[in-house]
């Protein structure tokens, strides 16, 4: 078995340099390279390269093809709605969780058992994953994804940047085939 990086096109986005996009691709690219490589050896080191690879593939896909809207009374904001009161205390929730000390992912998840979704902070790549949830969303804030840009003092406005990059469309799709 053997996973092939995946390309992605991304345009001009604001606030995030075309040349951290660059560099955080690289760094993609190298977990693809480790994840191979950990495969033929059979390594304990497995969980954090394939949750690399699937991670930055969530977080590449999403800010692809530029910034798309959510769907108003769509499925997602619906069930975010649902779960979280409003799709604004959701937000507010899900950028707080953005914040949290360390490195890690900030995630939304659709737990199929429960039919509903869940903010998670993931530490590092492996450790805070929800067994059997899908992801929906991924927000990398390992420094680098934001540091070129926004220095460590930045990381909110990186997050701010982050939303108003999204495709939604794709986010949206992750959800439908979630379900």
């Amino acid at each position: 078995m053997k996973f092939e990086e995946k390309k992605f096109n991304i345009g001009k986005l604001k606030g995030i340099s075309e040349k951290n996009i660059e560099e955080h691709l690289k760094l993609y690219a190298g977990y693809v390279k480790n994840l191979n490589l950990i495969l033929e050896q059979e390594n304990a080191k497995l969980g954090f390269e394939f949750n690399g690879v699937r991670n930055h593939e969530y977080y590449f896909a999403s800010l692809e093809n530029g910034s798309t809207p959510l769907t108003t009374s769509g499925a997602l904001e619906k069930q975010i709605e649902k779960d979280f009161g409003s799709f604004e205390k959701w937000l507010e929730k899900f950028k707080t969780l953005g914040t949290t000390r360390g490195v890690g992912w900030a995630m939304l998840y659709y737990d199929q058992a429960t039919k509903q979704l869940l903010n998670a902070w993931v530490d590092e790549q492996h450790l805070g994953q929800l067994n059997g949830c899908q992801t929906i969303l991924a927000l990398d804030m390992w420094e680098h994804a934001f540091v070129a840009d926004y220095q460590p003092s930045g990381k909110k406005q990186y997050i701010e940047d982050f939303f108003e990059n999204l495709n939604w469309e794709v986010i949206e799709q992750n959800f439908k085939n979630a379900q």
